[in-house]
This record gives C-alpha cells, structure tokens and sequence, in this order.
C-alpha cells in the first residue's frame, strides 16, 4: 500500500469550500480521466492502479483494512492512498483523474451534483451508531454550560467545520426535532482541531465536532449533548466512495473492482472492531483518545434513503434552492 500526503490547505476547510473550482476541474480536465480495467490487467497478471483520495479521519479505517488485507489486490487493483485535508482537494482531484475515486459526507456530494459537477456515488463510507450519546459524532458544550438539549441550542453559536453543509443541516433538523427554532441557530466556521480549545475558552457556545475530537472535547472537561446523526435518522449513511461519471463509464470493470474490493472492506471492519488498530497506519491519535473513543458503523449496503434525506435537509435549511436531482449520482 502506498500513502501520500498532499500539502496541507486551509484546515477551516474540510469538504466541498470552492464549487467555482469543482466546476473549472469538470469543464476543463474531465477529459484527463481514465484508467485500465481491472479485469484485463487480471487477465495479463498485472493490477491496475488507482488512486483515492481519503481524509485522515477515523471514517476510513475500512479502506486502510481492506488494502492492508488485500481485498483490492484480489480484485486485480493497485491501490494508491492520497491523503487529503478535505473534499476541497479531493472532488476536484477525481473530477480531473488525479485520482480515480475519493472519500466524502453525504451532503458535499449533493452540493456538489446540484452545481452540475458529474459524480457518481460507487460505495458506502460510513454510518451512524444510531445510539445517541453513543456516537461519534456530537454537539459538545463546555464545561458548566446550561446547555443540555437540542432545543437549548436556540440563539447560540455553534461551531462547524464547514459552513452549509452536513453539520449544520444534521444539527438544524436535531433541534427542530427536539422542539427549537432550527433558524435561531447561529453557525460558525472552525477547523476540527482547533474546536477542544474554542470550547475551554468559550470561543463558541458549542461545538459540533467527530471523533477523535470528540472524545478529546469531553476528555479536556466538555459534554456531549447532542448526537446530530443519530437523532437525524438512527441509520444514517454519512459519508460514501465516489468516481467522476466520465470515469465510471470509460472503466466499469475497474469501479465494479473497486466497489467488490470496498464492500468486502466494509463488511470486514463491521465484523472485526480491533480493525481500529489501523488507525495507527495514518493517524496520530493519542492511546487515551483511541481507547475511549466511538468508532462509526461500517457496511456495505449503501443507503439511498440516507441521500434523499440528506437531499431533502439540505434544500429545507437552506443550503440548496431546492431538493437536488441525485439519480445520476446514485450508484
């Protein structure tokens, strides 16, 4: 397995921040894109190489596991991982065939396809626990905060890694849920790892934050008082594998590789927990965090559900004009 590290961007920014750029990529380089197929490099005993373009987040221990257990290479790929700080690198890079499949929320892909930017979802990423206070993803509030609902979140400055995307709407549909104004809300933009420190300064009211900065949240004396996805639906697919929709049609032997290889991944960490022991291979998490911390939920039966009602938030907050035609992004 190979891993990169791409020059860091801005760390406010973690997923789709430029769609004039996403949208420069598609017009001017989606003719770059291409690959072998996987099966007639099986055929000649060679692999065919592809990159993805993932994020050093807990969310993608999966693939880490299924390279390492060689899936991939069972299914005649070279395997490439290109880490990113976001999908403000990585949509655009798989758009231009940088990289033949990437890592993303939910939401950030219907952003992006509702901007004409021609993706296609190949793969589940991850899920919700479903178990609220249980998750790993949550609002968390500093120590001695008066904030202990959903609801109470009504007129108080919430801290998101990304303005108008999967936080703010997952977090807006708790507290309407809960009873709040979901618009009385105010959101602020903020990079996961400087969000600990923002809520002991009490920066921000609040904190919406995914591990491991969640657990770190709560072990430097804050709490978690919401669980936006699992309050949002209990089953809830937030992230997922994607290609560019030129790829998928040039190389469907090689995305039907890729698919069967990460199904195979995700279905494998869901049955093996210390699966987390990968984490190690490419992040830098402290053992304390690591051992208390809440991995997502992992399988490999995608959630079309879940992108409609990601779909329908993002149009009922705001973030779109309207609910988004996804069928071309459906796998």
């Amino acid at each position: 397995m190979c891993v990169r590290r791409r020059s860091k961007e801005n760390p406010v920014r973690r997923h789709l921040t430029s769609v004039a750029v996403v949208v420069a990529a598609t017009l001017v380089l989606s003719a770059c894109s291409g690959g072998g197929s996987a099966q007639s490099s099986a055929d000649s005993g060679e692999l065919t190489p592809v990159t993805v373009g993932v994020i050093p987040i807990v969310d993608v221990a999966p693939i880490y596991l299924g390279v390492k257990e060689g899936f991939f290479e069972e299914e005649g790929l070279d395997v490439t991982l290109e880490l990113a700080q976001g999908g403000a690198a990585i949509v655009p890079a798989v758009v231009s065939g940088d990289y033949q499949f990437g890592f993303s929320n939910v939401t950030s892909l219907v952003l992006a396809t509702d901007q004409g930017v021609p993706l296609k979802a190949v793969a589940a990423g991850n899920f919700t626990t479903g178990e609220a206070g249980a998750d790993f993803s949550a609002v968390v509030v500093p120590e001695g905060s008066e904030i202990a609902s959903a609801k109470d979140l009504e007129g108080k400055t919430v801290a998101v890694n990304t303005l108008n995307n999967i936080g703010d709407s997952t977090v807006r549909a708790a507290v309407e849920a809960n009873g709040g104004d979901p618009a009385a809300v105010e959101f602020v933009e903020l990079g996961f790892p400087d969000m600990p420190a923002a809520l002991a300064e009490r920066q921000v009211d609040a904190a919406w934050v995914v591990e491991p900065f969640t657990t770190t949240a709560v072990q430097q004396g804050g709490t978690a008082v919401v669980s936006n996805f699992a309050e949002t639906d209990p089953e809830l697919m937030v992230a997922a594998y994607f290609t560019s929709q030129s790829f998928a049609a040039e190389s469907p032997e090689t995305v039907e590789a890729f698919t069967a290889a990460m199904n195979r991944s995700l279905d494998h960490a869901a049955e093996n927990p210390e699966a987390a022991a990968v984490l190690d291979d490419y992040t830098e998490i402290a053992p304390e965090v690591k051992e208390a911390m809440v991995m997502p939920r992992f399988s490999s039966e995608f959630s079309e559900d879940s992108v409609n009602l990601l779909n329908d938030l993002a149009a009922k907050y705001g973030l779109v004009e309207e609910p988004v035609d996804v069928s071309a992004l459906l796998p």
